[in-house]
């Protein structure tokens, strides 16, 4: 059950071809543009600026394998092409065509535990719910 306003386990999960996977503790994400500035000749600033393409990184902490996915034998690291879904209470945020950049693993043997994961994806849809 969630706070209004604030997002737990079970709302912020990995899918693959539309199967929960693995629930995301946190999460951080950081988009950055590859905008440049058009220069004039005779001018001493630039005279506009052109958009790039947007490039969406996020930083996942804890992920759980769901016990669909462990039975499934779930393999993180050859998991690619997946969405991030994050439920917020007045909308959902989905971040598809995923590729892991970053894997890191603490724990003990035969845990279906990640400490933090690095994706990078290819877009980024907001509907409300």
């Amino acid at each position: 059950m969630s706070i209004a306003g604030f997002p737990t386990s079970s709302d912020i999960y990995l899918e693959v071809d539309g199967t929960k996977v693995a629930v995301v503790q946190s999460y951080t994400a950081k988009a950055a543009k590859t905008s440049r500035a058009v220069e004039a000749f005779g001018e001493e600033e630039p005279v506009a600026t052109v958009p790039g393409q947007i490039n969406h990184v996020l930083e996942l902490t804890r992920l759980y394998a769901t016990d669909e996915a462990i039975r499934d034998g779930i393999d993180f690291y050859s998991l690619s092409d997946f969405s991030l879904v994050i439920c917020k209470p007045d909308r959902k945020v989905i971040y598809s065509n995923c590729q892991w950049s970053g894997i890191q693993e603490t724990g003990t043997l035969g845990d279906m535990v990640l400490e933090k994961v690095t994706i990078v994806a290819g877009k980024r849809l907001e509907t409300e719910v």
